[in-house]
C-alpha cells in the first residue's frame, strides 16, 4: 500500500498535465458544465410525472424569482405535511403517493403499511454474515455493500417486469432503516468498543418510530420525536429527477441493470460531499461558530464571525456558509419553511432555546451578508439541511447516520424514478462529449 501510494503521488502530475481542460473551451463549444448553463439552469434531459420544483415565475416574459414550491405528484409538499398532523403514517403516505401516483385511501394506506412492515426483515444470518463483517464509520459504504449482497438472495434479481421491480423497491424501502441502524451499531461496537444493540422492528410502528426504536438502547421515544423525524423523512424522499443521485438511478436503469445495482449507484452518488453531506457540513460549521461566538443573541458578533467565514478566514477556509442557498430555489426552500415550525417545537421540548436562537439569527443575517459579498443571480435563503442536522442532533442520532438517514428517505424517490424510467423510456442515456483529442503518430517503445 505504501509503495503504491508513493507511486500514485508521483504519477498524479501526469493526470494534471494530460487531463486539464481550458475552461474557456466550455464556452467556446457551448458545453454546459454539470449540465447547467451559466445561470445555473439545468439542461433538460428528460420528462417526469413524479415531482416538480418551482423557484421562478414568468412575468411579462421575464424570469422572476419566487418563493419555492415542491410538488409530489402535483400535491404541495407543505400541504402534505400539514395534512398529516396528528396522523401516524405521513412518510408511508408520501411513499404510496410517489410510487403509485395518487394519495391513498385509508384502506389502501393500511394495506401498504402492512406490506412495508412485512418487508422490514433481513435474510437469515444476514446481520451477522454481512453487516457485522468489516464494519466502517462510513455507514453509506456499509449500506451499499448490504444492498449489493441482497441481490444474491433474490432469484428474480434480473427480472425487469414492473411488478417484480416494484416488489424489490418496496422491500428495499422497508430494509433501509435496518441496514442503516445495524451498520451503525456494528461500527459502534467493533470500532468504538461500545455496546451493540440489535433491536427488531415492531410491526405496529411506523418507519420513523421503528428507526428510533432500533437505534436507541432502551427502544423508547416520544410522540413528538417520532413525528418530527417522520416529517423530515417525507421532506427528503424526493426532489425532482435532476438531482445527482436520482439522475444516477435513471442512468443506470436505462442500461437495463438490476434494481440493486441502480440503488447502489444512487447511494454512491448521495454520499458525495456535494450532494448528501450538506447537513453534516452545517453541523460542523455550527460547532465552529459556537466555539467563537459567545452570545447567541448578539447579532453584531454573529455577523462579524460569519463575515470571517465568507472571507475564508475561519472554519474550513472555503468561504461557504453551509445550509444557505440552493442550486434551484431562490427566495425560499418550501421544505425549510414548513419544517422550521416543527424544529421550533422540538427545540422547546428539548430545552435548546439558545441554540434555536443562534440558528434563527444566522438565518436572518446570512442571506443579506452573502448578497453583499457575492455576485449572485438569484436570491439566497436557508435550505432544509440548515435545520435537519440540528433536528437529528436533538434526536440523539449520531452524525455517522445523517447521510444514511437521507438515503432512508430518498430510496422512495429513487424507486419511483426507476419505475418511471422502465415504463416510459426505451433508450440508454448516453450524453455526448466533445473530444479535444488530436491524432498522434505511434512511437516504438525503444524510441520513446
Amino acid at each position: 500500500m505504501k509503495k503504491t501510494m508513493e507511486y500514485a503521488k508521483r504519477q498524479a502530475k501526469l493526470c494534471w498535465a494530460n487531463d486539464s481542460i481550458n475552461k474557456d473551451l466550455f464556452s467556446e463549444f457551448g458545453v454546459k458544465q454539470g449540465l447547467r448553463d451559466e445561470n445555473g439552469q439545468g439542461v433538460l434531459t428528460g420528462l417526469t410525472n413524479i415531482s416538480q420544483i418551482k423557484a421562478f415565475e414568468n412575468i411579462d416574459g421575464r424570469k422572476v424569482p419566487c418563493d419555492g414550491e415542491l410538488l409530489y405528484r402535483g400535491y404541495d409538499v407543505r400541504r402534505l405535511v400539514l395534512g398529516g398532523i396528528g396522523k401516524r403514517y405521513i412518510f408511508e403516505e408520501g411513499a404510496y403517493l410517489l410510487l403509485f401516483g395518487d394519495l391513498p385511501k385509508s384502506g389502501q394506506l393500511e394495506e401498504f403499511q402492512k406490506v412495508l412492515l412485512e418487508c422490514m426483515k433481513l435474510p437469515t444470518n444476514f446481520t451477522r454474515d454481512v453487516i457485522m463483517k468489516a464494519p466502517s464509520a462510513d455507514i453509506m459504504n456499509s449500506m451499499t455493500k448490504s444492498i449489493l449482497t441482497l441481490a444474491s438472495y433474490d432469484p428474480q434479481k434480473d427480472n425487469l417486469e414492473i411488478g417484480n421491480v416494484l416488489r424489490q423497491c418496496i422491500q428495499l424501502i422497508g430494509i433501509f432503516p435496518m441496514i442503516a441502524v445495524y451498520g451503525y451499531h456494528a461500527y459502534n461496537h467493533y470500532e468504538k468498543d461500545d455496546s451493540m444493540y440489535i433491536h427488531r422492528p415492531d410491526r405496529e410502528l411506523s418507519v420513523a418510530e421503528n428507526f428510533l426504536r432500533m437505534l436507541r438502547p432502551d427502544m423508547k421515544f416520544s410522540e413528538l420525536e417520532a413525528r418530527v423525524l417522520d416529517i423530515a423523512l417525507l421532506l427528503h424522499m424526493e426532489h425532482g429527477g435532476g438531482n445527482n443521485s436520482t439522475f444516477t438511478t435513471r442512468v443506470v436503469t436505462s442500461s437495463g441493470s438490476d434494481t440493486y445495482s441502480a440503488i447502489a449507484a444512487a447511494m454512491s452518488s448521495l454520499k458525495g460531499k456535494k450532494h448528501g453531506g450538506a447537513n453534516l457540513m452545517v453541523m460542523n460549521m455550527m460547532d465552529d461558530i459556537k466555539a467563537h461566538v459567545s452570545d447567541y443573541y448578539d447579532k453584531e458578533e454573529i455577523e462579524a464571525y460569519l463575515s470571517k467565514i465568507l472571507h475564508k478566514e475561519a472554519f474550513d477556509k472555503k468561504g461557504l456558509l453551509y445550509g444557505m442557498g440552493h442550486a434551484v430555489y431562490s427566495l425560499s426552500d418550501p421544505r425549510e419553511v414548513v419544517f422550521k415550525k416543527f424544529v421550533e417545537q422540538l427545540a422547546k421540548n428539548k430545552h435548546r432555546d439558545e441554540d434555536m436562537a443562534l440558528y434563527e439569527n444566522i438565518e436572518e443575517i446570512a442571506p443579506a451578508l452573502i448578497a453583499k459579498e457575492r455576485k449572485i443571480y438569484k436570491g439566497v435563503s436557508p435550505n432544509v439541511d440548515f435545520y435537519s442536522g440540528f433536528v437529528y442532533d436533538m434526536l440523539d442520532i449520531p452524525r455517522e447516520l445523517y447521510t444514511p438517514l437521507f438515503a432512508v428517505a430518498r430510496i422512495v424517490g429513487w424507486s419511483a424514478h426507476r419505475i418511471e424510467e422502465l415504463v416510459t423510456a426505451d433508450k440508454i442515456i448516453r450524453p455526448a462529449y466533445k473530444s479535444l483529442v488530436t491524432k498522434r503518430e505511434y512511437v516504438e517503445r525503444q524510441m520513446r
